[in-house]
């Protein structure tokens, strides 16, 4: 499905420490107000990262589902927006923690384009620590509220 690029996409899918109540949310409001929808991520797998304490999704099956929210800001917020949520992402590191990447989500059973962070670090996957979480929802997940030392 195509949507039409007639103005910014300025929702992005987030499905850990992003989410409303959870412990960076205060990031996703640095850039201004948004509307947060629940929402449903299909085609991938959330994974829980420890010692990190923080999740990332990387491509599955179709059978794959994430649960989180669409946080979709103003037009002219996503500019202030973005930036944080990047940097918290690590999209700019080197090599990069996440890629910025266009996805379809479901929301109230509409397909909708979003923006998601997709953990990057594929090598980081094979070690002790990286857990798929089954049934791809974070709030399941226990302790997911500790901070790591990286404050991610």
């Amino acid at each position: 499905m195509t949507f039409p690029d007639i103005l910014p996409l300025t929702a992005v899918f987030v499905y850990g420490t992003l989410m409303p109540g959870e412990r960076n949310e205060h990031v996703a409001r640095q850039g201004g107000a948004f509307h947060a929808r629940s929402a449903t991520l299909r085609g991938y797998r959330l994974i829980d990262l420890r010692p990190e304490a923080y999740p990332g999704v990387v491509p599955g099956t179709q059978d794959d589902t994430v649960t989180g929210h669409v946080l979709t800001y103003d037009p002219a917020a996503w500019p202030r927006a973005l930036p944080f949520l990047d940097a918290l992402e690590g999209l700019h590191d080197t090599p990069p923690l996440y890629t910025r990447e266009q996805v379809t989500v479901q929301v109230d059973g509409q397909a909708e384009p979003a923006w998601v962070y997709v953990y990057a670090r594929t090598d980081r996957l094979g070690q002790h620590g990286a857990v798929p979480v089954p049934g791809g929802n974070w709030r399941t997940v226990p302790n997911r509220g500790l901070p790591a030392d990286g404050d991610r």
